[in-house]
């Protein structure tokens, strides 16, 4: 379990203050199907050097990810830019928050000077919430965009953005760079939002997914969401249905893990049975690619599911 002060960076702050005099929160015994292998290993070692080296913050460390053993042993790593602090506090997530710093101008050439050093096929890119930016940090998804593509033009790019609510042009920004996949995670059921994503709007979020798709039709569309967290069987069916009256072509479900007993409780445990159940549903329902099952993360097996994603689409533009 992580800890309410921020032990990855040594700082004596609370990690989530607005979260620090809440009651503590029931914690439930993880099933056998969710432990994971501790990191460690020579390469996972390498990876780490070349993010610490390269000044750069990820969401595996940040949010405290299950799979970074496996991940950073194959040199995967997804980057968050935009400071290690968001603006929003929502009841899932271990990301800090409070008031960022100003953006870094040299990150974008950072980002991609590791992505280089890594030898990456396919990085994944997201970053924290940014409301006090008047874009909410779209160009800067542009400038790392764009250095990637400087060094390493074969890599391709996976941008997992925040919804820019509010923040009018933002979306067009981002869309107008190119990148091969665009994701943005509703994360939960819209009768959950007001505990779990409270900062967010719900059909706001299906309807950005819908204008990349809008915007440009050749942008691979992906979303996630997390269960455990007290949703109805019926009410992942409906999300299923918005999100492809969108258009969206790839869906993640995992299971969600409290990081800490300040945040959201796990209400239960999803059996893998159930995972593989919604697995089925979904691609009847038309979705090109599924990602369903207790520790699926969006960026997990980002690459290799890339690489399934565009191979599913060109089987049905044949078909």
């Amino acid at each position: 379990m992580a800890v309410v002060l921020d032990l990855l960076n040594r700082d004596p702050r609370p990690r989530h203050p607005e979260k620090a005099h809440r009651p503590d929160q029931p914690v439930m015994r993880k099933p056998e199907w969710i432990r994971v292998k501790a990191p460690g290993s020579p390469k996972w070692a390498e990876t780490n050097r070349i993010v610490r080296e390269n000044k750069l913050v990820t969401v595996c460390e940040e949010a405290g990810c299950p799979n970074i053993g496996e991940c950073w042993e194959k040199k995967h790593a997804t980057f968050m830019i935009m400071g290690d602090t968001c603006t929003r506090a929502c009841a899932f997530c271990n990301v800090k928050t409070g008031l960022p710093q100003p953006l870094d101008p040299g990150e974008p050439e950072s980002v991609a000077k590791a992505v280089e050093k890594l030898g990456l096929s396919h990085v994944v890119i997201t970053s924290v919430d940014r409301d006090d930016l008047p874009d909410g940090g779209a160009q800067h998804f542009a400038d790392v965009i764009a250095a990637i593509r400087a060094r390493s033009p074969k890599t391709t790019i996976e941008v997992l953005t925040p919804d820019f609510l509010r923040k009018d042009g933002a979306l067009e920004i981002v869309v107008k760079a190119r990148p091969d996949v665009f994701n943005h995670n509703l994360e939960t059921v819209p009768s959950k939002y007001l505990k779990v994503r409270p900062g967010a709007r719900y059909f706001h979020s299906v309807r950005l997914l819908q204008r990349v798709k809008e915007l440009d039709p050749t942008i691979f569309t992906k979303s996630g969401i997390m269960v455990g967290l007290g949703e109805e069987r019926n009410e992942v069916l409906q999300l299923m249905d918005d999100l492809r009256a969108a258009d969206v072509d790839f869906l993640t479900i995992g299971q969600y893990l409290q990081p800490t007993r300040k945040h959201h409780p796990i209400v239960r445990f999803v059996t893998p049975e159930e995972f593989k159940a919604y697995e089925t549903t979904a691609y009847a329902k038309g979705f090109l690619m599924v990602s369903s099952s207790p520790l699926t993360r969006s960026s997990h097996h980002a690459g290799e599911d890339f690489e399934r994603l565009k191979a599913a689409r060109a089987a049905k533009l044949g078909a």
